[in-house]
């Protein structure tokens, strides 16, 4: 996955010479300096992609790795918060440092935006975690370039053969939710799942149908419905459900933030949780337990998947590999009161 030898390229002068400029100018741009004009920027930019460049690590992994590097999408959901608690702790029993970056991973083209990957580069990261929705391929590339470890926590997508990643057993989290349906006697049992092409969509929605499979329940294609991991569209598709001449007695909701638009939906209608309709969310965040009816949810051990993409990060930048790509933490099923036997 990550090139561990000496990689050839050009050096800092011949950059400099092809962008019309001088080596100190063509400096202050690797180390992200503001005093350059903007059209020398652009120059030195250019040059440095098309000549490809290589930053060199300012730090020797094996020996010091102080400071490493942690990018996700956004720090307004309490998962995001749950990936911090975990790397925090995995860092201060390894003694390292974490920089965190949210929402830094807009493309340009079909290449990374600079800025943050110079950054990474210049500060002299050991190595990098990422819980995003997913790379683009320049940002593998790049990644690889530069020699520098990742790993990727929970991932949307299937990530390019070698990757290391760490996830949760979304296909058994699947089964655990719909079997815990079925053994409240609901055979009318709907799911709402989040995107399509996302890994753990299709994972949770085939141990739904394993599930109903095993119990020999029949799958009805009307009571499968995609839509994003969001409040609003769990909402749409759960008024979609209970317009069916035959709605759901429950629903299995593959994530508790979209367990709130679901919801919703069915107090707009007037039906009663549990008393009508059982929900089953996947996650088990904050919001799981302050719903109300406190909802029965997936436990998908997020601060533990954080931890362990860590500790795989550091074995990885003492020159270690991984026996495996893909880590898988168990799920568990934890019971509230947004489910009961059906009516």
């Amino acid at each position: 996955m990550v090139r561990t030898g000496s990689v050839a390229g050009p050096t800092l002068a011949v950059v400099a010479r092809a962008a019309g400029v001088s080596v100190p100018t063509a400096s202050k741009v690797v180390n992200g300096r503001e005093d350059v004009a903007p059209e020398t920027r652009r120059r030195v930019t250019e040059a440095l992609d098309r000549l490809g460049y290589v930053r060199r690590p300012r730090f020797d992994a094996a020996k010091s790795p102080g400071l490493v590097d942690l990018v996700v999408h956004s720090l307004e959901s309490s998962w995001a918060g749950a990936i911090l608690h975990g790397v925090e702790e995995a860092a201060q029993d390894a003694g390292l440092e974490v920089v965190v970056s949210a929402g830094l991973t807009r493309t340009r083209g079909d290449r990374p935006e600079r800025g943050w990957l110079d950054k990474l580069a210049t500060r002299g990261s050991s190595g990098v975690l990422f819980n995003l929705a997913e790379l683009t391929v320049s940002q593998y590339a790049w990644l690889e370039q530069h020699r520098i470890p990742f790993v990727l926590i929970d991932p949307a997508l299937e990530p390019p053969s070698g990757v290391v990643s760490v996830g949760g057993a979304n296909w058994q989290g699947g089964v655990l939710a719909t079997e815990h349906l079925l053994s409240l006697g609901h055979e009318r049992v709907a799911v709402i799942a989040g995107h399509r092409r996302r890994t753990c969509s299709g994972a949770r929605v085939a141990g739904y149908r394993s599930a109903l499979a095993a119990a020999g329940v029949r799958h009805r294609a009307e009571y499968l419905r995609y839509g994003g991991f969001d409040e609003g569209s769990a909402y749409r598709r759960m008024l979609e459900l209970l317009d069916l001449p035959e709605p759901p007695t429950a629903v299995f909701v593959c994530s508790d933030r979209m367990a709130l638009g679901a919801y919703r939906a069915l107090a707009e209608r007037g039906v009663s949780v549990p008393d009508e309709v059982s929900v089953v969310g996947f996650d088990d965040l904050p919001e799981a337990r302050w719903a109300s009816p406190a909802l029965t949810t997936v436990r998908q051990p997020v601060s533990e998947m954080a931890a362990v993409a860590l500790r795989l990060l550091v074995r990885m930048m003492a020159g270690e590999q991984p026996e495996g790509t893909r880590t898988e933490l168990s799920t568990r099923l934890v019971v509230r009161a947004s489910t009961a036997v059906a009516a």
